[in-house]
C-alpha cells in the first residue's frame, strides 16, 4: 500500500543542479521512527546512500556527498527532495527514494519508488 514516487528531471547539466521529488502515498512522513532516503547506482555499480531526513526534520548526509547535498521536505504534500549541487557525469545514476523503518539497532529500507535515471551531460 505504501508507495513512493520520484520526479524530476532526467538530464542535467554539468555543474547545475539536480531536484528531485519523492512523493509517499498511504504513509505519512512524519510517523516516528522512519527515515526517507535516496539511494543511487550508477551504471555497473552498486547501491550507494546519499543521505536522508528523519521523521523529525532532521538530516543525514554521506560524507563524501555531503557538501553538494540537501534534502529537505513538505510535510503539507506528504514529499521530500533532493538537491545535488555542482553535478559531474559520475553523477549520472538512476535515483531512488525508499523508506527507511528503525527498531532500535536494527533498519530496513523496506519501500523503495521505482527509480528514475538522471543523465548529467552536455
Amino acid at each position: 500500500q505504501v508507495q513512493l514516487q520520484e520526479s524530476g528531471p532526467g538530464l542535467v547539466q554539468p555543474s547545475q543542479t539536480l531536484s528531485l521529488t519523492c512523493t509517499v502515498s498511504a504513509f505519512s512522513i512524519t510517523t516516528d521512527f522512519y527515515y526517507w532516503s535516496w539511494i543511487r547506482q550508477a551504471p555497473g555499480k552498486g547501491l550507494e546512500w546519499i543521505g536522508a531526513i528523519a521523521y523529525s526534520g532532521n538530516t543525514y548526509y554521506s560524507p563524501p556527498l555531503k557538501s553538494r547535498t540537501s534534502v529537505s521536505r513538505d510535510t503539507s504534500k506528504n514529499q521530500f527532495t533532493l538537491q545535488l549541487t555542482s553535478l559531474i557525469p559520475e553523477d549520472t545514476a538512476v535515483y531512488y527514494c525508499a523508506r527507511v523503518g528503525v527498531w532500535g539497532p536494527n533498519y530496513a529500507m523496506d519501500y523503495w519508488g521505482k527509480g528514475t535515471l538522471v543523465t548529467v551531460s552536455s
